[in-house]
């Protein structure tokens, strides 16, 4: 969740004071010692519980926003005493603006016993305003369009193992676009209509954008919070069309590759990261929400989300984790992407640029759970301070 300009110290109080406190004990406090006369009768020790949870309020200010103020849930736990299947992790965010606009999601990781599926998905409800720069590797800052809408996204996966670290499966996405609206009949520098108008008018009402297709998962890390060892790579395709509702029919193809190694031998303090991540949208019409984008919280954070889009999309990101003290680490990374109608457009000489550090704040450090706070800068005059939880990837 980026928070563009301003960022409310009460968040990062809360989250200190909460954090800690919110988690589920899961060792018996220690004790003075007891003389034989007043020791009770020996006790079985006390089970570490399943399930750990943190919950931590959200406060925040935009100049889009005003105040806004939450919560986050963030559970973690594990199927069953065996120790080599990793964690299964949700998290639950909601907030509500004095401008009466207001955002929920829902995501989750589910492992069931060794691992044999994997459960992952996202519900999530947006209302909010947005810029829209237009399509192009080179978008504009002066022609930042002001628009509204409000959407709702269902995505999820299930796969099954088809041998260690292996999996394939299904994946379907659901994308219901509505009340889309102009807030400014013109681009910042009024010389041009708001670029949403040179898009399809279909675009500007209620639209449905569903899809399912096949996913291949190759996944060796050794947490899916925060990994210190281990490679990631997914390939996958969406082909959305009328058979599921769909107003548009194209299809979607995607990859995900990253690898995580500690620096030095015998310890994870300092771990390096990297990510490659494509998106190709074929034949049809692809409107302009789900265009391939840059920018975000996750992938060139520094950029603002959406700034650079288009229908096809190459990026890559490299990030260096430090372990500092107590709670407490660091990160520096940089990244770059480029995105373009057609693939023989691509230039190596083209791609838009982001970087920045940040700092980690562990709130569950068993299982790795921290909060994330980033700034970075980026290509087109863009800047972001990034408040968010968990790693980017």
């Amino acid at each position: 969740m980026p928070l563009p300009n301003r960022f409310s110290l009460l968040a990062l109080a809360g989250l200190l004071a909460a954090g800690p406190a919110a988690l589920a004990q899961t060792t018996p406090p220690t004790t003075t010692a007891e003389t034989p006369a007043d020791a009770p009768a020996p006790q079985a020790p006390r089970k570490a519980r399943r399930v750990k949870v943190a919950a931590l309020p959200i406060v925040f200010s935009q100049p889009e926003t005003g105040i806004a103020y939450g919560a986050a849930v963030l559970p973690v736990w594990r199927f069953g005493q065996d120790t080599l299947t990793r964690s299964s992790n949700a998290r639950l965010l909601g907030y509500y603006t004095q401008r009466k606009q207001s955002s929920m999601s829902l995501t989750y990781n589910v492992f069931t016993p060794q691992e044999k599926y994997i459960l992952s998905g996202e519900a999530f409800y947006f209302n909010f305003p947005y810029y829209y720069y237009g399509t192009g590797n080179d978008t504009r800052k002066a022609e930042k369009s002001d628009i509204s809408y409000k959407v709702v996204i269902v995505t999820q996966r299930v796969l099954k193992k088809i041998r260690p670290h292996t999996f394939a499966g299904l994946s379907f996405r659901l994308t219901d676009l509505h009340h889309v609206r102009l807030d400014d009949d013109s681009t910042d520098d009024r010389t041009r209509p708001n670029l949403l108008l040179l898009r399809d008018p279909r675009e500007r009402q209620t639209t449905i954008t569903s899809g399912l297709g096949p996913v291949f998962l190759y996944d060796s890390r050794d947490n899916v919070l925060s990994s210190y060892r281990g490679s990631y790579l997914e390939t996958s395709a969406l082909v959305m069309g009328p058979y599921l509702g769909s107003d548009n029919r194209f299809t979607r193809l995607l990859l995900d590759a990253r690898h995580f190694r500690p620096l030095r031998k015998n310890s994870t303090r300092t771990v390096l990261a990297g990510q490659v991540q494509a998106q190709f949208n074929v034949g049809g019409h692809v409107p302009f929400r789900e265009l391939a984008n840059l920018g975000g919280e996750k992938m060139l954070r520094g950029i603002y989300e959406g700034r650079f889009r288009d229908r096809q999309m190459v990026a890559a990101q490299l990030e260096l984790r430090q372990q500092l003290f107590w709670r407490l680490g660091g990160v520096v990374f940089g990244a770059a992407g480029q995105v373009h109608d057609r693939l023989g457009q691509f230039r190596p000489n083209d791609f838009n640029v982001a970087g920045g550090a940040g700092l980690r704040i562990a709130v569950n450090r068993a299982d790795r759970l921290a909060i994330r706070i980033d700034y970075a800068v980026g290509s087109g005059q863009s800047s972001g301070l990034y408040f968010a939880f968990n790693e980017a990837f």
